[in-house]
């Protein structure tokens, strides 16, 4: 059983034109002009895609799978995500996290809500740790948990320059991280640090004297949150340019907070490596605001949704697609170490996102699997609320 997508017009992230794609067992094993299903008794479908901007399944490297929260008590805890939170998003692949709350939220509640994303039909991986030091693993140790826990890929979100962190110190921070790039080499992973970056002074000082004073790669450490400060996001080039992979946060636009688009788009206008930028979503995440004394005012909820609200946003604003998209797709992809996720090729896992020339997602295929048609879901996780 095969299915013939004709007419779709491709970004592999790279623009390819018209193209007719074939999907079988869950893979791309077909691409070209003007394909047809043959004379042949092979059983197939057949939809016209035509009219349709056909991109990679976006990668979102930070989402909490279990929810975040939790800072104002017990009741403020998020609920955990929806698959259609992501799937109507065009998300296909995520990495999850936990965020503050180490206590309440465990990483065997991570990891086995990381293989139940697995099997509704979503590609999930998530890190072993989360704000503070020590990590809490689900072994004892780190490098254990990266190289025999199969979904677990590196080490997130360690908390820098918060009122929330465990203060972490110089040399705490290189013993987590080269546990992290040692336990990679062995497992064949991405053996990362996805740090999360508070609002604090600090900004990006530990991880600039890890450069300095390490031979750990550069590519190790994972900033997150970029975008939170508009001072800290004017010194994250600096990081770029020695080697780091730096994330921007979809937040919700309050008015304040710099959004994605405006980030990406800034970017790009001042002439940094694209190739350096990733954006995730933070999605089920607490995003709070606090007075001085750090109790919680008020706060919001991540939303995957905000990715392809960047999208749209950058495509309004007249930036071709394949300028930016690898931000969402092939960059996050590469960093992370997820074989055969962020580009449109044969070969690769069929992860398809079919976007109505507004940028609205119209399809979505995960692993080759229906997850949205025609704009609306089709895929429910066995607790969501169907419409």
């Amino acid at each position: 059983m095969f299915t013939l997508l004709k007419n779709a017009t491709v970004y592999s992230p790279a623009p390819l034109g018209p193209q007719d794609i074939v999907v079988a067992g869950g893979r791309i094993v077909g691409m070209g002009v003007g394909l047809s299903a043959g004379a042949g008794t092979l059983q197939h479908t057949e939809e016209d895609w035509t009219g349709l901007t056909v991109i990679p399944g976006l990668v979102d490297a930070h989402i909490h799978a279990t929810g975040g929260g939790g800072e104002s008590g017990p009741s403020t805890r998020v609920p955990r995500i929806a698959l259609s939170h992501l799937t109507s998003a065009g998300v296909t692949s995520c990495v999850g996290v936990l965020g503050t709350d180490g206590r309440t939220r465990t990483m065997r509640d991570l990891v086995s809500t990381t293989m139940g994303l697995r099997e509704l039909g979503l590609s999930a991986w998530c890190y072993t740790g989360n704000y503070h030091y020590p990590p809490i693993t689900l072994t004892g140790s780190v490098q254990d948990d990266i190289v025999f826990i199969d979904p677990i890929i590196g080490v997130g979100e360690l908390a820098l320059s918060d009122h929330r962190s465990s203060q972490i110190t110089l040399q705490e921070f290189l013993r987590v991280s080269s546990d992290a790039y040692v336990a990679g080499m062995i497992a064949n992973k991405a053996g990362i640090v996805h740090c999360h970056m508070g609002s604090g002074p600090r900004g990006f000082e530990l991880i600039e004297a890890a450069l300095d004073q390490s031979e750990i790669p550069a590519r190790v450490f994972h900033p997150t949150h970029i975008n939170r400060e508009r001072w800290l996001f004017e010194r994250a080039p600096s990081l770029a340019e020695r080697g780091c992979s730096v994330d921007i946060t979809a937040f919700p636009d309050d008015g304040e907070t710099m959004v994605a688009a405006e980030a990406i788009a800034k970017w790009q206008r001042d002439g940094h490596p694209m190739e350096r930028l990733t954006c995730s979503s933070d999605g089920a995440g607490c995003l709070p605001q606090f007075d001085e004394d750090g109790r919680l005012k008020c706060m919001d909820v991540g939303r995957p949704d905000t990715l392809n609200i960047a999208i749209r946003t950058l495509l309004s604003e007249g930036l071709p697609l394949e300028t930016f998209l690898p931000v969402f797709t092939s960059n996050v992809a590469r960093l992370m170490a997820l074989a055969n996720k962020g580009t449109i090729e044969v070969g690769q896992d069929a992860d398809l996102v079919a976007l109505d020339e507004s940028g609205r997602v119209q399809h979505v295929l995960a692993n080759g699997r229906p997850m949205v048609r025609d704009g609306a879901v089709v895929e429910y996780d066995p607790f969501e609320k169907r419409p």
